[in-house]
């Protein structure tokens, strides 16, 4: 095309005034043809002139033509509108919902000014019509950041009144990783547990998870939304328990808060407070805890009013509470207290099929944690694993796997790793590996050449004893590769690891 057919770029106008005219009339244009519809009213009120889009809403409004519109007071042909309060103040309304009987719109409203800068009216711009579906994500953030609101509003208003952050659960009953025998009938146990408001005494050796399951309880409890405050008691000194507990008041004595102190009684108000240790509860207090418990009401330290509370108590310790109330070190009476409904925390020993999926998990876990790359695991590391009797059960299994993590340049764990490190964290012996399916679950595969006697095992035993023989052989084929394996057979690694012991 040559040069002198080339039609000339327009040219913007030099004055203020001119351009400002040019915007403008720009900007309405832009309005009146995106718009779902505009409306303009004088400095009285009175519409006098829609577009072709705001027509459509007329009849829902309840006009049969433009003509019965225009004219009228816009207060009285549409519904909640605030063009009126728009002429008053000479302010916008840039962003708001409006909902009549033609619907809910999104809408904004402008004044228009003379010369003088005196209003003389107001132009309503419809954004967009049926406004729930068109601005459901915009709605459903705005939902979101409003409970998150209500929520930080209440965690304020409770560290006001007590003096102390709301506390929540961090576990539920999907973070107790195990599909063992003994982890299932615990997880229903508890569950059961968690919807009543009696007492719960979880039992068990250091290191097996009492923490966890209490938080769990509380997460699945009716008091869910209540504060979950966590006393341990072997870690307060025995002269500042007292206070812990129950609280102080104002200038109970010499060097006391001027404000008085709040116990962790009164803190788990409505939610509930767990004893940890509670085995090691110094005698003296032990009548206190039970009168609290027995009467539902605290006495300050320094003070001679009883302030009531609503707490449900979860009670955990390591130690033979049985014992103890036979030596005379624990109160029969607060043990049966607490003793209502006794939930025991099995030993990591007492079911090691959940340590291949334990090691994922934990793996997995402080791997995040540390910024390190995801391990992997030998079939050899897993079963050599699987066989220690974890005196310290899943907390001391929980140190090997970071030694581990710590030591390793390539991320792979094989069986020498982890007999070094066992060895090195005090072990008197490193148990070997059984890296065999036992014959007892051999001999009741259904196989041809097997008596119709091997038939009558149950069922379940049969089909265990057949994914373990499978997963054994997947591993061979991808040459220990878990994660291959896993694809291969179909399953997820977690029930892949469930199969190597």
């Amino acid at each position: 095309m040559p040069p002198s057919s080339i039609s000339p770029l327009p040219v913007l106008p030099k004055d203020a005034q001119s351009i400002l005219n040019l915007a403008a009339k720009s900007l309405f244009d832009v309005f009146a043809n995106a718009s779902e519809g505009m409306l303009l009213v004088d400095r009285s009120g009175s519409v006098v002139w829609i577009n072709d889009q705001y027509r459509r809403y007329l009849p829902a409004l309840g006009f049969a033509s433009e003509a019965d519109f225009v004219g009228q007071p816009v207060a009285s042909v549409v519904q909640n509108t605030q063009m009126q309060r728009v002429l008053e103040t000479g302010k916008p309304i840039l962003i708001d919902l409006l909902t009549n009987k033609a619907g809910t719109f999104v809408v904004s409203r402008f004044p228009l000014r003379d010369d003088a800068g005196l209003v003389i009216g107001a132009l309503g711009v419809v954004l967009f019509d049926q406004a729930h579906s068109n601005l459901q994500p915009f709605l459903a953030k705005f939902s979101l950041m409003q409970r998150e609101l209500d929520e930080a509003r209440t965690a304020l208003a409770v560290q006001r009144r007590t003096g102390a952050s709301l506390r929540q659960a961090r576990h539920s009953f999907a973070s107790f990783i195990g599909g063992s025998a003994a982890v299932v009938d615990l997880k229903r146990q508890a569950r059961r547990a968690a919807q009543s408001s009696s007492p719960v005494l979880l039992l068990g050796e250091t290191g097996t998870g009492k923490e966890l399951l209490a938080h769990a309880i509380h997460a699945s409890s009716p008091r869910a939304q209540g504060p979950l405050v966590s006393v341990n008691i072997a870690a307060v000194p025995e002269t500042l328990l007292e206070a812990e507990f129950f609280g102080v008041a104002p200038g109970a004595y010499t060097g006391a808060e001027r404000k008085g102190r709040v116990g962790k009684f009164k803190l788990a108000d409505g939610g509930t407070l767990f004893l940890d240790e509670i085995g090691d509860m110094p005698w003296g207090l032990q009548a206190k805890l039970l009168r609290a418990l027995q009467e539902g009401e605290i006495e300050p330290l320094g003070s001679n009013l009883l302030v009531p509370f609503d707490a449900r108590i979860i009670a955990a310790t390591s130690r033979d509470l049985v014992q103890l109330v036979q030596s005379g070190q624990f109160r029969e009476d607060l043990f049966y207290r607490l003793n209502v409904l006794p939930l025991r925390v099995p030993a990591l020993r007492d079911r090691s099929s959940d340590i291949p999926a334990l090691i994922e998990v934990l793996a997995e876990d402080l791997a995040m944690r540390g910024d390190l790359p995801q391990p992997e695991f030998s079939v050899q590391a897993v079963a050599l694993l699987s066989a220690q009797n974890w005196r310290g059960n899943v907390r001391e299994l929980r140190n090997v796997i970071e030694q581990l993590l710590l030591r390793s340049d390539t991320g792979l764990m094989d069986a020498p790793e982890v007999a070094l490190v066992l060895r090195e964290s005090g072990l008197s012996q490193v148990l070997p590996a059984q890296m065999q399916v036992p014959n007892s679950q051999l001999s009741v595969l259904p196989m041809a050449s097997k008596s119709a006697d091997a038939l009558m095992v149950p069922l379940s035993q049969q089909v265990e004893a057949l994914e373990r023989l499978a997963v054994a052989k997947a591993l061979e084929v991808t040459r220990g590769n878990k994660a291959a394996a896993a694809k291969m057979l179909g399953v997820s690694r977690a029930k892949l690891y469930l199969r190597l012991t």
